[in-house]
């Protein structure tokens, strides 16, 4: 059995729900990454991501400047655990629809494991594995 703390990014970037979503933008920019876990001191409240931003927000002509993580970010959070199977992970994902879990050890945040993570672990052929595998572009 494949392990989901195997293949988990370590490399997190967490944001209160009270950050705006321009701090939010500005630090997945800088940090060449695409979503940011949501917290309330250490627990995980949610995952905004750079679509989030663009969909919840954005689109729906909410001012980034004064527009908080907490106003568009998902209350339902589901997590993993790193000794749970990797497979099991993948069909949360399916059953959620969702892209990515935060990982949580007695439920403080231990890393993130990803839809690609999935794909380069369980299918390193696939289109969605040479995509996630390869190095950002931006």
């Amino acid at each position: 059995m494949t392990t989901v703390g195997e293949f988990m990014t370590t490399r997190l970037v967490t944001m209160d729900g009270n950050d705006t979503l321009a701090a939010a933008a500005q630090e997945m920019r800088d940090s060449a990454i695409g979503d940011v876990v949501v917290t309330d001191g250490d627990n995980v409240v949610g995952i905004v991501t750079d679509r989030d931003i663009t969909v919840r927000g954005v689109a729906e002509d909410r001012n980034p400047a004064t527009t908080r993580l907490n106003e568009i970010t998902s209350k339902d959070v589901v997590t993993v655990s790193q000794n749970d199977d990797a497979v099991a992970a993948a069909d949360l994902m399916r059953t959620y629809a969702v892209r990515r879990l935060p990982v949580t050890e007695d439920g403080k945040l231990i890393g993130l494991v990803s839809m690609g993570d999935l794909a380069v672990e369980r299918e390193p052929q696939s289109v969605l594995a040479d995509i996630s595998a390869d190095d950002p572009n931006n």
